[in-house]
């Protein structure tokens, strides 16, 4: 895994592109963040659906119209450049592009959710596993059977991430996130992934598959890509959003984010 000292490291290397993978495991200590960025005209839409679903969708920041700069979250970064991979949704189609700024428009709202990587060091402290660390890869992520509290042209499922953990260690990864309730907090889900309408474990809808030990139970937390997979079910003409796991690294210590 690449190593950077500073969250505005991170931000630098994705902005020259020299990283363009996933994540995790980034400047520990750090929170990062999902990202939704909409036309004004459905900003309000989204905020209202933010407010309705503050498990999945924590808010952390909304900018202004037109402004890709955040003012409380990471002062000074560009959100066309900083997160290492978005997916942009233009007139039907979607495609991944490392750079939005050609894209960027005068009425463009964006939109900061709280991310469950900022957890990740509690859990680690805990003595929890954290297994796509291990494997080097990105944390899988499923749709659920679980509908959002929809907002005006916005609704669909809850996504949510998953996390092996041993049995005797559930109640301290559930401690652990607990504290979080801005970036997630406690799982939503423990043990029998088709209680959340997921078939098959093993195949996420996004991020990579890792390895379930035997004494171990798939642990399921809500995800900000929840917001991804709003957009996509509006079918708004224009919108970007971060790539799952590709997260924009914020300056602001998960320490601050804790209850």
């Amino acid at each position: 895994m690449q190593s950077y000292v500073t969250p505005a490291h991170v931000r630098e290397a994705c902005r020259e592109q020299r990283h363009v993978g996933p994540t995790p495991g980034f400047c520990p200590g750090h929170a990062q963040a999902n990202v939704v960025i909409l036309p004004k005209e459905h900003a309000w839409d989204f905020l209202l659906l933010c407010q309705r679903n503050p498990t999945p969708l924590p808010l952390l920041e909304v900018y202004e119209p037109g402004d890709p700069v955040s003012r409380t979250m990471a002062p000074g970064s560009d959100i066309r450049t900083d997160c290492p991979r978005y997916i942009v949704q233009q007139s039907g189609e979607t495609r991944e592009a490392t750079d939005i700024s050609d894209l960027w428009r005068d009425d463009l709202v964006t939109f900061l959710l709280g991310c469950s990587f900022t957890f990740e060091a509690g859990l680690i402290e805990a003595g929890v596993p954290v297994r796509h660390m291990e494997e080097s890869c990105n944390v899988p992520m499923y749709r659920t059977n679980v509908p959002l509290d929809p907002a005006g042209i916005f609704s669909g499922p809850m996504v949510v991430s998953m996390r092996p953990v041993p049995s005797g260690l559930v109640p301290a990864a559930v401690m652990a996130t607990a504290r979080f309730p801005a970036v997630h907090g406690a799982p939503v889900w423990v043990g029998n992934p088709q209680g959340l309408g997921i078939a098959d474990v093993n195949t996420p809808d996004f991020g990579d598959s890792v390895t379930i030990r035997e004494g171990e139970l798939p642990v399921f937390w809500a995800c900000g890509v929840s917001g991804l997979s709003a957009v996509q079910t509006a079918g708004v003409d224009f919108a970007v959003t971060h790539a799952p796991g590709h997260m924009l690294v914020l300056d602001v210590k998960d320490s601050e984010l804790g209850a």
